[in-house]
């Protein structure tokens, strides 16, 4: 099969990597692709936004398969146009796409549902918002309604922090995404990463994960787009994960198609776990990064199977067959992130490390410059490794990480601290 991925990040190489070990893939071509994918795979110059540019690209080079990696490009129609002209893809409808590119329309499928999710409301102005604020009280949490590239999510401890939150909101910090503001009970647990596929009537649970969203150790300083995760789950014990199963996913799916926007893709409920009760945060639907770098290095080769059984609406026939070990990966990002970070920063040390089923470096923000690696993004590398248990994941990726020669890099040490 000749497949194209969408998407350039660590999870579109973790992706790359996991198509790569499957003989039925002939050839790989990865838009935009960055350094370390092109050591793998064809990269192309592509506007992964532009369904028109999009489908005459994989006609024109004869594509039989596409994987759609971000969300952008879901809710942007990629997949409608591509289905349009013929070709099997992986991911959903721009409609079942607003799971994530619309916090209100999620919230509303729940209420249908009967989906255990925090108490909501939303509001387009900002003087309403600020009543409710001050009504309920704080902690509480403040979301941007759209597709916020992970950032439009403030967890305010204050009133005040929630007050601004609004303000930055409606003032524009988050574009169109801000249009609409939803306002949430503050739930108190244990967080993790549940995730599912579906071909639009079977569901088939394939795994679980967590990751460390704040920039600090010990969970500290400003959230981020994650700089770790490790897989499976501990919190996520199989007693749990069947009521999210039976309570939240099933029931959400059940809804969609209900509603004629049947969904066919990955999707990943984040879930608040507490007392032995999952309640969902939020549903993203594409892998998460970093969490599809861990859930890739275990899964292997079948990832593209699976893939392609959901596109081809066969997912009932399938199943997942678990290495029992566990995956661990460390995202080293340019200092300065998630604020202001300089790019073009050489990474050294890279031809040094391991490449195999057990140790895998994914890039993220870089690009090849004079036949150097050069940090190009916010998050940069995920060092990832798999072990027979979860400390020897730990050590391995570590290992990894103080091999690199990088001084304008940084990493938290402590990922996994949770389960270790």
């Amino acid at each position: 099969m000749n497949i194209l991925i969408l998407g350039g990040g660590g999870r579109e190489h973790a992706l790359a990597w996991a198509v790569m070990q499957n003989p039925k893939c002939d050839k790989l071509i990865v838009a935009p692709g960055n350094a370390g994918i092109a050591r793998i795979a064809q990269c192309a110059q592509l506007d992964i936004l532009d369904p028109t540019a999009v489908t005459e690209f994989a006609e024109d080079n004869s594509i039989d398969f596409v994987i759609v990696g971000p969300e952008a490009p879901l809710a942007a129609g990629i997949s409608d146009r591509l289905r349009e002209a013929g070709f099997l893809v992986f991911g959903p409808s721009a409609a079942a796409a607003q799971l994530e590119a619309s916090k209100r329309f999620t919230k509303e499928i729940c209420d249908a549902a009967g989906a255990p999710t925090a108490a909501w409301a939303r509001f387009s102005e900002a003087g309403a918002a600020k009543d409710y604020v001050r009504a309920q009280g704080a902690p509480i949490v403040v979301k941007a309604d759209g597709l916020a590239a992970g950032k439009g999510v403030i967890v305010a401890m204050t009133e005040a922090e929630a007050l601004d939150g609004i303000d930055e909101i409606f003032g524009g910090a988050f574009g169109a995404a801000g249009a609409e503001v939803v306002i949430e009970e503050f739930m108190e647990g244990e967080e993790a990463s549940f995730f599912v596929l579906c071909d639009g009537e079977t569901v088939l649970p394939i795994g679980t994960a967590q990751d460390h969203k704040r920039v600090g150790d010990g969970d500290t300083g400003p959230n981020t787009g994650g700089m770790g995760a490790y897989s499976p789950a501990p919190v996520l014990t199989d007693e749990i994960a069947a009521k999210a199963l039976d309570e939240i996913v099933r029931p959400t799916m059940a809804e969609m198609a209900r509603r004629g926007m049947p969904y066919q893709g990955v999707l990943y409920a984040g879930l608040m776990i507490k007392d032995g009760q999952p309640r969902l945060v939020e549903y993203n639907v594409r892998f998460g990064d970093p969490e599809c770098q861990v859930l890739m290095m275990r899964l292997g080769a079948q990832a593209m199977d699976l893939m392609h059984a959901v596109a081809e609406g066969r997912l009932d026939t399938m199943r997942v067959n678990w290495a029992d070990d566990h995956a661990l990966t460390v995202v080293m990002a340019a200092q300065g992130y998630p604020g202001a970070y300089r790019k073009g920063s050489v990474i050294g040390g890279l031809d040094s490390l391991p490449e195999d089923s057990f140790q895998m470096c994914f890039h993220a923000g870089t690009a090849e410059k004079d036949g150097q690696v050069i940090a190009t993004g916010g998050r940069v590398l995920n060092l990832t490794a798999r072990g027979a248990t979860l400390a020897e994941a730990h050590a391995a990726a570590y290992a990894m990480v103080d091999a690199l020669d990088w001084p304008e890099g940084f990493c938290r040490r402590d990922i996994g601290w949770r389960a270790l």
